[in-house]
């Protein structure tokens, strides 16, 4: 008995979007087949586990939520271990490994993990087992599954450390650790993928432990020698034997009743905060029909709610699933029927799945068509634990073959190229699995919440009170070989057909005096941003670089100087920059109509502005820059001077891979020159102004 409590471990997790969760719920799972003890809980529930006196190994899977901030469920746990007062031998005690999931499309890559990593060591923990950082930007498992697999021989070693240092016999725990197979577990475990080579065999020596192995010989046939698609695999993984994930356990039960009643408001879904309902009063395109993409400007009327942003602030828009996505879903569930009826989500009786619980996000009482539509995230890329679920669900042996071979560990690359670089989701994979018939509680314990989608505000409420802009690109994913139909973006297609009528209004839709009668309203709540604001002190220079979309916020900054300047005569204001750029100059020249941002020049609120078209052509003997990274090298003195000589801001937004990292190195190489230092000493200085919050980015991938 008391061999069996030592061989217990911790093991927490935090999440934003459900994604830690899973991963820690794998290791629990993979726990028991190593004669382990998984004692899983949420970081969040302190009630639960007491690190203070923690004496077994604690494990740690935390993600990464919006510019490199912890998890939502992490933040109390985070404020406590950052209290000044704790001695730095607060945590001797522990023995923790640590997994940190981001993405490194974003500047702050994994630090969440990071953060949590660097107090606990501060504070005297130390790691039994190499810290872990997972990518989504090149695929999560990359990482996590060897990192998994190293995971049990350290633990193994930190039981055995564990009884040593208690003067215990260690007979048990050496003889376990010596039938356990070589797993070298001091993984240099990076997000580069190239570090990540381990030797086949290795990983499959630990697969044999922990995963089922599938082995399933087919009769090589013309197929093998073809290309591999979503349905058909070619050799080596056509021939393989397989190591899939374990079975997840089935937790949730459905059951249908009446069709009477009212389904919940879309405020009791959201627990971020308080959620208002507005009018959408005028809608603009930005860009002309030809442009490549096409940019709305939405105005809400926020007059008679109490909510409040500065410019800068985000807030988030509740947006439902695609009407014809979601009666297509039903067709094929063979639920059409049931759409309208009432449905009852419990818990299963005797479920094996360790700590079970109702999906916060899914309502006590509402009809099927309710959780399909605001609830479930049914566009969502499927992960292997839904694919492994969905085998069992599919009649078809070649199409139950190929599902298992995408959520195998020799078919990752084919899961990478065919499901999650194609944007795949449930109904793709539905059509191209014709005899795979989920059931109803399957989509609801594998489907994650349907999340609200954020925006930029681009107005100030002191410029325009009682009204809250915003701008976006209505998304686009054309069809390709994995995906045959061509959709919108979940929000942007909803709010473009929501918005149709302002846009291309007609004598239907026009009242007496010539305007819209539309009164289409949508939810939104605060998500506001702690460092994305005007320089407290208004003499302050700062420099703008927002090209496309990304100009969006920088409209509302703008508004706000130009108030302050008209309300404050006597105030000193410091000068302005905005490197802006788009496509075509005639074509998705943004704001260049709407707001004139000539005017912001000719009234002295904006002192520069910099505009370049990056598919323009040009007779020019000397071609003109293209891009905003390349505009910004040609005043490398003055970015120089309002970063170094004034102590200015520098503000960035927009896209992360093909702006905002060519800005940075921009930024980066003219410190260098102009400062005589070495690049090395110049991406110091930058980090310096990111962590002085002078250099600030709002950026997307």
């Amino acid at each position: 008995m008391c061999c069996d409590l030592k061989r217990r471990f911790l093991l927490l997790y935090a999440t934003q979007k459900g994604q830690a969760k899973a991963i820690a719920e794998e290791i629990w799972q993979q726990a028991g087949a190593h004669g382990l003890e998984a004692d899983m809980h949420c970081i969040s529930e302190m009630d639960k586990y007491n690190l203070e006196t923690e004496k077994d190994p604690v494990v740690i899977v935390i993600s990464t939520t919006g510019t490199g901030d912890p998890p939502d469920t992490a933040r109390k746990f985070v404020k406590k271990i950052r209290d000044t007062t704790l001695p730095p031998d607060h945590f001797a005690h522990l023995q923790y490994g640590l997994l940190g999931l981001g993405d490194s499309e974003y500047t702050f890559f994994c630090n969440g993990g990071k953060t949590v990593d660097r107090r606990l060591q501060e504070l005297g923990a130390q790691h039994f087992y190499d810290t872990g950082l997972a990518d989504d930007c090149v695929g999560l498992e990359l990482v996590v599954d060897p990192w998994i697999d190293g995971l049990w021989l350290a633990l193994e070693e930190a039981f055995l450390l564990q009884k040593e240092k208690e003067g215990m016999s260690s007979d048990a725990v050496s003889s376990s650790l010596s039938a356990a197979p070589y797993v070298g577990h001091e993984l240099n475990l990076s997000s580069e993928v190239q570090n990540l080579k381990l030797e086949d065999e290795r990983v499959r020596s630990a697969d044999v432990l922990t995963q089922k192995l599938v082995d399933i010989h087919l009769v090589a046939s013309a197929r093998d020698y073809c290309e591999p698609s979503l349905v058909h695999s070619v050799p080596p993984v056509s021939q393989s034997a397989l190591n899939i994930p374990a079975l997840p356990p089935e937790y949730i039960e459905v059951q249908f009743q009446d069709a009477h009643g009212e389904n919940p408001h879309l405020s009791s879904l959201i627990s971020e905060g308080t959620t208002f309902e507005v009018p959408v009063t005028k809608a603009v395109q930005l860009t002309r029909e030809d442009a490549i993409k096409t940019a709305l400007l939405l105005e809400l009327d926020i007059a008679d709610t109490v909510f409040d942003y500065q410019p800068g602030d985000a807030f988030c828009v509740i947006c439902p699933n695609n009407v014809s996505e979601v009666e297509e879903l039903l067709h094929i569930l063979g639920l059409s029927e049931k759409g309208e009826h009432f449905v009852c989500v419990k818990v299963k009786q005797g479920t094996k799945k360790k700590g079970a619980a109702h999906p916060q996000h899914i309502p006590e009482r509402s009809t099927l068509k309710f959780i399909l539509t605001w609830c479930l995230e049914i566009r969502a890329i499927p992960k292997k634990a839904f694919l492994r679920a969905l085998v069992e669900c599919t009649s078809d042996a070649g199409e139950k073959r190929r599902l298992q071979e995408l959520c195998s560990r020799q078919g990752a690359s084919d899961y990478t190229r065919f499901i999650r670089d194609s944007n795949v989701c449930l109904l793709d994979l539905l059509h191209a699995f014709p005899s795979c018939k989920p059931s109803l509680n399957l989509l609801i314990e594998h489907l994650p919440k349907l999340q609200a989608r954020s925006y930029s505000a681009s107005s100030s409420n002191l410029h325009q009170p009682g009204k809250l802009c915003f701008v976006f690109n209505i998304v686009e994913f054309p069809a390709c070989p994995a995906r045959p139909v061509s959709r919108k973006g979940v929000c942007t297609g909803w709010l473009a057909k929501l918005v149709a009528p302002l846009l291309h209004p007609n004598k239907n839709t026009l009242d007496t005096k010539g305007e819209s009668s539309s009164t289409e309203k949508i939810s939104i709540f605060a998500r506001p941003n702690n460092t994305f604001h005007l320089p407290a002190d208004p003499s302050v220079p700062f420099m703008m670089v927002g090209p496309g979309t990304g100009i969006s916020p920088f409209i509302g900054f703008l508004q706000h100087r130009q108030k302050l300047r008209e309300d404050h005569t006597d105030w000193e204001f410091g000068e302005t920059w905005l490197f802006f750029g788009c496509r075509h100059q005639d074509r998705d020249y943004l704001f260049k109509q709407v707001y004139y941002l000539a005017c912001f020049i000719e009234n002295g609120t904006l002192t520069h502005l910099e505009v370049c078209f990056s598919r323009d052509s040009s007779t020019a003997e000397v071609a003109p820059p293209k891009y905003v990274q390349d505009v910004i090298r040609l005043y490398a003195k003055e970015v120089a001077r309002v970063l170094l000589k004034e102590r200015g801001y520098f503000y960035v937004c927009g896209d992360k891979k093909h702006m905002a990292d060519g800005v940075s190195d921009a930024v980066a190489d003219i410190l260098s020159m102009e400062m005589e230092v070495d690049r090395l000493e110049a991406m110091k200085i930058l980090a310096m102004l990111r962590e002085a919050k002078r250099y600030l980015q709002d950026v997307w991938s």
